[in-house]
């Protein structure tokens, strides 16, 4: 009887696919490239076949390989799962979660809840990439990608959980406030000037807590397209602008903003967690998503 496949094989053999390379999946695995290239080969002697195809430029999977990928992963997973549930009966979560998110999502709503979430579970770690280009979570190895989002998600084979929904604000500084008279309602909006997400941003929907709709059409004297230069614009008293909450909530509690036509909003933004199916089931990370959920949620309301 042949021998079962050894599972360290497996895991070098994942961690090279997810990470797209035997030198990156080696540094995440603190050993040298030359270890994980030796174990695929002795993975691939053993099964008699070839996986994975690497010259000197690239590296892709064959077939086969990307057949036998989805599965050792899975087993990969479930020895996580295995090891995790025996952690978790000994005592809490731990180990390493790896989480993905945009800018200004790291920035206005996870940022401040890290420190917490190390206290609560001081012997899981989290790992947080940030970046504003689009990351394959599989393929890249992420446990956790947390989006923020106008338009619905797309359908895919990922686990989806919605953790909140900002309303947009209209909102000012105080100097501008005092400055000017500001709008009494939606329609006068177009004779002040406004800092937009952008130029072709010519048109904010504005809706009453009466569920009254209205189109206004701002006059922007500034654009810009990230929300904390859109902030420090308005805090410059440069115009009014429209801000999630989100982002400008600590600046209208201590006063450095000022909500403009409080009985109205300019949309809102869904803030989403996505996991893969199976690392989705780790103790590890279902502790970090309930924990985002029990904060995140909160702060929404």
């Amino acid at each position: 009887m042949a021998a079962p496949l050894n599972l360290n094989d497996l895991h070098f053999f994942v961690q090279a696919v997810e990470h797209g390379g035997f030198s990156a999946a080696g540094r995440r695995l603190g050993v040298p490239k030359s270890t994980v290239s030796k174990r695929v080969a002795e993975l691939e002697n053993r099964l008699g076949v070839r996986l994975i195809q690497r010259t000197s430029r690239s590296f892709s999977l064959t077939d086969l390989g990307r057949d036998f990928f989805r599965h050792a992963q899975a087993s990969v997973i479930e020895a996580e799962m295995a090891e995790a549930i025996v952690r978790t009966h000994l005592g809490e979560p731990s180990g390493i979660v790896r989480m993905t998110a945009a800018v200004p999502t790291a920035q206005f709503i996870i940022a401040d809840h890290l420190a917490e979430l190390s206290r609560r579970f001081p012997k899981l770690m989290l790992s947080l990439h940030v970046s504003d280009r689009f990351v394959d979570i599989v393929q890249e190895g992420f446990d956790i990608a947390v989006r923020s989002h106008q338009a619905s998600l797309p359908d895919s084979s990922l686990l989806q959980r919605k953790l909140a929904t900002h309303p947009f604000f209209l909102v000012a500084s105080p100097d501008y406030v005092e400055a000017h008279d500001v709008p009494q309602r939606p329609e006068e909006i177009g004779g002040y000037p406004a800092i937009t997400a952008g130029l072709n941003d010519t048109t904010w929907r504005m809706v009453s807590t009466e569920g009254e709709e209205v189109s206004v059409t701002p006059k922007p004297v500034t654009a810009a397209d990230e929300p904390m230069v859109m902030m420090k614009a308005a805090l410059a008293g440069l115009g009014l602008t429209c801000l999630p909450t989100s982002v400008c909530r600590g600046a209208l509690e201590d006063g450095r903003l000022v909500r403009l036509l409080p009985e109205w909003t300019v949309g809102s933004i869904t803030t989403t967690i996505l996991m893969p199916h199976r690392r989705g089931q780790l103790p590890a990370v279902r502790a970090v998503v309930d924990f985002l959920s029990e904060k995140i949620g909160v702060e929404a309301c």
